[in-house]
């Protein structure tokens, strides 16, 4: 598909154009009913034009508006449309109140509130005339969704001619990839049949579709999670028919597509603006940290020198984000030999140092790790980084474990606030896999501060394991 044909493309497109028509009706509407009101050039407000389109377009972007709307509701659409609007108009007003230049013209309210119902009617038009080209264009085959098929073969036929019913969907099927042992002599008179599920990695990295479309009878969990994550490491978005709904529920956002028994699940887990948000948080509150607390971060360091033989702070490899090497740092809190061995932690355990337990039951030996936040290795929250034996081992135990992967590791988590550790065990290893993937699967940037408020109770309570 050409770039420029792309929903999200399309959307901003009209969105510019909406903007660059509000300013001039604006304008106009200004200078018809101020007595002596200041005529603009038209070099003026094209200026004025650009300015404005760079402001909305970037707020619309941070607001999450440049997402693929063509296939939800268009009211769900027209109202995160609304919302911006509002906010970026209020904005406009109080910059334009507290211009002593410009807040004792008269009827400022009223203009105000012109610019916005110009601006939002506009911007509703722009966007139902891109949904009607979207529609057109995917309906003459201009635009093309490639996709491939996965489920069992008699619940492929009735998706095939379910698609076959909605052109306007877009999508070119690729061929099927099929579940379980039943006969697929009929599904092939409807398309090419790829392969089996357990090769699933190896068709979706020679296939290359946009969307994965799911259909299976039962609910297998572990099998479903397997598909997920695999198609979420290529970056494909799933959708799923409804029946497996309840299997998702709680651990996966979703919602209805095209207005008919289609369910998302998108490989973009936050909205643009809560990315930057987070980042800012990141970047905000380790430059704090790190600064603010310097002399007790000097004298941890100096405790840690000379209480123990070794090195101040503990160097080691870890996988990050999309399996990203990093070398992660914290106060060395063990027998300095000890610490290279991969194993988890026990409680009590012997290898930690005197100074070890304290720095760890407060959660101080993290401290140095604000610095990978700071180098983007790491952030605040996320769920916590392994060592690259753990994730080969746990990786082959449980296969979805790398959807972990997703996201940056993190300080803290909802596993460190919620949970408390065990041994290394499958049950552990699930336990955490339960609230790693909660987090991803909720991220927001407001579940990020609760964890931090969290993080800090647990800090005062002293629940870290020593």
């Amino acid at each position: 598909m050409h770039s420029m044909l792309r929903p999200r493309a399309m959307q901003f497109i009209f969105d510019v154009l909406a903007v660059t028509f509000t300013v001039f009706v604006y304008l106009t509407v200004r200078e018809l009913i101020i007595p002596g009101a200041s005529r603009y050039l038209i070099e003026q407000k094209i200026v004025l034009s650009v300015a404005l389109v760079l402001y909305w377009t970037t707020l619309f972007w941070l607001g999450g508006l440049y997402r693929d709307y063509y296939v939800r509701s268009p009211f769900e659409e027209f109202f995160a449309v609304l919302k911006q609007s509002f906010f970026g108009t209020a904005t406009l007003f109080f910059l334009i109140v507290f211009d002593s230049a410009v807040k004792n013209q008269p009827r400022p309210r009223f203009f105000i509130v012109v610019f916005l119902v110009v601006l939002f009617l506009a911007l509703c038009i722009g966007r139902i005339l891109a949904r009607r080209l979207q529609r057109e264009f995917r309906e003459r085959g201009i635009v093309q969704v490639e996709a491939v098929l996965l489920g069992t073969p008699n619940r492929l036929v009735e998706l095939i001619t379910s698609l076959r019913k909605e052109p306007a969907w877009g999508y070119v099927v690729k061929g099927s990839v099929t579940v379980g042992t039943d006969d697929t002599t009929e599904l092939a008179q409807y398309t090419s049949i790829l392969g089996t599920s357990d090769r699933l990695v190896d068709i979706l990295s020679t296939h290359n579709p946009r969307e994965v479309l799911i259909s299976v009878e039962g609910s297998d969990h572990t099998a479903l999670l397997q598909w997920t994550a695999a198609c979420a490491d290529s970056n494909i978005a799933v959708k799923i028919v409804p029946d497996l709904y309840e299997i998702f529920s709680g651990q996966v956002r979703t919602q209805q597509i095209y207005g008919s028994p289609l369910i998302e699940v998108s490989p973009e887990l936050m909205q643009p603006w809560e990315e930057f948000a987070k980042r800012l948080l990141d970047i905000t509150v380790s430059l704090v940290v790190l600064l603010i607390g310097l002399p007790l971060w000097l004298l941890i360091a100096l405790l840690v020198k000379v209480s123990s033989k070794g090195p101040v702070f503990f160097v080691q490899e870890r996988v990050g984000r999309l399996g990203q090497r990093f070398e992660m740092v914290k106060f060395r809190s063990m027998f300095s030999d000890d610490e290279r061995t991969p194993s988890w932690t026990l409680t009590n355990d012997p290898r930690v140092t005197p100074v070890g337990r304290f720095i760890r039951k407060t959660h101080l030996d993290e401290v140095p790790q604000f610095w990978n936040v700071l180098r983007g290795e790491m952030s605040l929250v996320g769920p916590r980084p392994e060592q690259s034996f753990f994730v080969e081992k746990f990786s082959t135990l449980v296969p979805y474990y790398r959807r972990r992967l997703k996201v940056r590791p993190g300080i803290t988590g909802w596993w460190q606030v919620k949970a408390r550790s065990g041994t290394e065990s499958m049950e552990e290893i699930e336990t955490r896999l339960r609230y790693d993937f909660f987090y991803i699967e909720n991220i927001s940037f407001r579940l990020d501060l609760e964890i931090l408020f969290r993080t800090v109770i647990v800090m005062i309570k002293g629940h870290g394991k020593a």
